[in-house]
């Protein structure tokens, strides 16, 4: 008997996969999710984004089990007993507890799929640049384990630009900077591709844990992460300001022991967060000496993008000005830049083809 073909024999395979994925997504949505380190988004095809919560687990201690998910067990966080653990399973935008890790996404996307399927969706992930294959196989791992049926992957810098709206697709230089919890991404784009990029881990929690050893080295209090955060959101700054602006921080008391409340000031901030703010500066100074000439001269035009929750902090766009001599604009929604991105991607199949890696 003549046996077929082998172009025959592609196509057949070809179609028949096709075929396969069209009657699968009858039953089950495509999802993107930004998988940061301070909060996970979810967006859903035809509908958006449906679940933005941070990313913090509370488990009991003694079996794992599962107590709370985001903004319930962020509220937990330096206030548990003994036997509950309030956990951020990534850190410094990589999955560092694999099993709650797990247990959050099967938690935001049962959330964003309330109703039962039997057909698991597919996922589009956005992950730092130069992640390692080992961190891709544990995100790849984690969300197949949480019920994924396949799952794509995007740089976080790339996901940002098109959701900041830049035209990625153009042959003209952009620089993004995209401001985590946990990392911060600078990449030049052209092309629908990253010609330049870097990743370093510094980001909101590092501007948090300088303001807490601040505050515990030069006024002797001791406070916590959320506290911590709050003043870099009430007060924080990346410039000197001729107005200190006040804040009353309550704390416990190095030296006595007791709870203590104290004033602080945008010139603290300021202070104590020179040295995370300038690794930033020094991370956007490195793409540049790297960028190519012809991209170099588009991006003085362009200027310099700021995404992600980092790039709220008052006067960080104007530090990049004068450190750089370029236009630094912030996008219109920054804190979801990266899954707007992802969400563009899902309705766009030709540049969710051309950006995302399998």
């Amino acid at each position: 008997m003549q046996q077929p073909p082998a172009a025959w024999l592609d196509r057949a395979r070809f179609a028949g996969r096709r075929f396969t994925h069209q009657f699968l997504n009858r039953f089950a949505a495509d999802l993107a999710i930004d998988l940061g380190t301070a909060n996970t988004l979810v967006f859903v095809r035809g509908k958006g984004v449906v679940f933005n919560e941070p990313s913090v687990v509370a488990v009991r201690v003694a079996d794992s089990r599962l107590l709370a998910v985001g903004a319930e067990a962020k509220r937990m966080l330096g206030r548990t007993p003994g036997f509950i653990a309030a956990i951020r399973p990534l850190h410094d935008g990589v999955i560092a507890d694999f099993s709650t890790a797990e247990a959050m996404l099967r938690h935001a996307i049962r959330t964003a799929q309330p109703s039962a399927s039997w057909v698991g969706p597919r996922i589009l992930v956005a992950v730092p640049s130069g992640i390692t294959e080992v961190e891709r196989r544990a995100v790849r791992e984690s969300a197949i384990s949480a019920g994924a049926r396949e799952v794509y992957m995007i740089e976080e810098a790339m996901a940002a630009a098109i959701g900041a709206g830049l035209p990625v697709d153009e042959p003209t230089g952009h620089l993004i900077v995209d401001i985590g919890g946990g990392t911060t991404q600078v990449a030049v784009i052209s092309m629908a591709g990253v010609v330049v990029a870097s990743s370093i881990r510094v980001g909101g929690n590092r501007m948090d844990a300088a303001i807490v050893q601040y505050l515990k080295r030069k006024r002797n209090l001791l406070i916590g992460e959320p506290t911590a955060e709050l003043i870099k959101l009430e007060i924080g700054s990346a410039l000197p300001s001729d107005h200190a602006r006040p804040m009353v921080v309550k704390g416990r008391d190095l030296v006595a022991g007791v709870p203590r409340a104290i004033q602080v000031t945008s010139a603290d901030t300021y202070e104590c967060l020179a040295e995370p703010v300038g690794a930033i500066v020094e991370a956007v100074r490195n793409v540049l000496e790297r960028t190519p000439p012809e991209l170099a001269s588009d991006i003085t035009e362009t200027g310099i993008v700021l995404t992600g929750g980092g790039a709220l902090l008052r006067d960080l766009d104007g530090l990049l000005e004068r450190e750089t001599g370029l236009p630094v604009t912030r996008a219109e929604d920054p804190l979801r830049s990266v899954i707007i991105g992802c969400g563009r991607c899902l309705d766009q199949l030709g540049l969710l083809r051309r950006v995302a890696h399998d």
